[in-house]
């Protein structure tokens, strides 16, 4: 049993989560929005701790991550468990799925994740992936504290909706993040995924101010969250806020967990990647099969510099180190 971080104690041995911004109050007994987060007669504690429902060896370009290490692999584990709950939920299976209730559990301790790292070739770090990360974030913390120290690079693949205490003090550990900024609309998050937009913005803020390398990730759901008004205030505020240089993917929906809505139609897409386009450096298109989509062409002189097929990267310049050579751009690209 493994005691939780970021929470109070009160009386009759009642607590309250303080990881997220739903902020648990907790009876004995009791688990939290996450479903991993028990009440154990007054104690905080997480069920998900020394093992992993999910891991793998990924492509980088999977997570996604398209400006950090191109073409590399990284080990990639999850839990079960989050504390959003998207009708359009991608991975239902784990991150609406309690602790308790989840028979597919690997052992898997942080020095054995470490040095399963380690010992791949080629292999850059590990990623906090597949649910929701900051619901582990013991055991991502303490994994990720051991990465660093053996020079390994650490990612978070995150829905954003974390309290900026916690956030702030794993940053140091944490080298790229993508975040899901799943709609720039208040209502949008309280029916969809019964959280709230205000916290990721807020998020995503300290993130970008602290240097950290950072990617955004978009489900384009029809009708829903494809509004192109709201859209152009969202990349708007991204190119403001974030800086223009980060990079945005945009995602095909395909009907999933409890939303039936037909699949984006590739028109939608485009249109919208045109008009993000407008205002920001690097845009992507993902769950549709176009290399003129998910490449990198210079913004400066509009040379393809790295062409990508499904997940097969071919880096094309000679050289390439982040900088067009042909013109001399930055392209905000994390190589070796």
């Amino acid at each position: 049993m493994q005691e939780a971080r970021f929470y109070k104690k009160y009386e009759n041995e009642r607590v309250q989560c303080l990881l997220c911004p739903h902020e648990c109050k907790l009876k004995p007994g009791k688990t939290g929005n996450c479903r991993v987060r028990e009440n154990k007669n007054g104690v905080l504690i997480t069920q998900v701790y020394d093992k992993v429902s999910t891991i793998s060896f990924d492509p980088i370009e999977k997570k996604p991550l398209f400006h950090f290490k191109p073409g590399k692999k990284i080990l990639s584990i999850g839990e079960v468990g989050c504390n959003l709950h998207c009708t359009f939920c991608q991975n239902h299976h784990i991150s609406q799925c309690s602790a308790t209730k989840f028979n597919g559990f690997q052992p898997g301790t942080s020095i054995q994740l470490v040095d399963k790292a380690l010992e791949s070739t080629g292999n850059v770090g590990i990623a906090y992936t597949y649910n929701e990360p900051f619901t582990f974030y013991e055991f991502m913390y303490n994994t990720a504290q051991l990465a660093h120290n053996n020079g390994l690079n650490n990612v978070v693949v995150s829905n954003g909706f974390v309290n900026t205490g916690p956030l702030r003090e794993i940053l140091p550990l944490i080298d790229a993040f993508n975040i899901d900024l799943k709609a720039f609309e208040k209502k949008f998050y309280k029916k969809q995924t019964k959280g709230k937009l205000k916290p990721v913005l807020k998020a995503l803020q300290i993130i970008a101010k602290e240097g950290k390398h950072l990617e955004i990730t978009q489900l384009i759901i029809p009708g829903l969250n494809d509004d192109e008004i709201v859209f152009k205030d969202m990349v708007l505020w991204i190119a403001g806020e974030l800086g223009t240089h980060v990079p945005l993917h945009l995602s095909r929906y395909f009907p999933q967990y409890k939303l039936s809505l037909p699949p984006t139609p590739s028109e939608t897409l485009i249109r919208l990647y045109t008009l993000a386009k407008k205002y920001l450096k690097f845009v992507y298109l993902g769950n549709i099969a176009d290399e003129t989509y998910s490449s990198t062409w210079c913004p400066g002189c509009g040379e393809l510099l790295i062409e990508r097929n499904h997940y097969h990267t071919r880096i094309l310049q000679s050289g390439f180190d982040g900088q067009c050579k042909r013109c001399g751009a930055p392209i905000h690209i994390l190589m070796e």
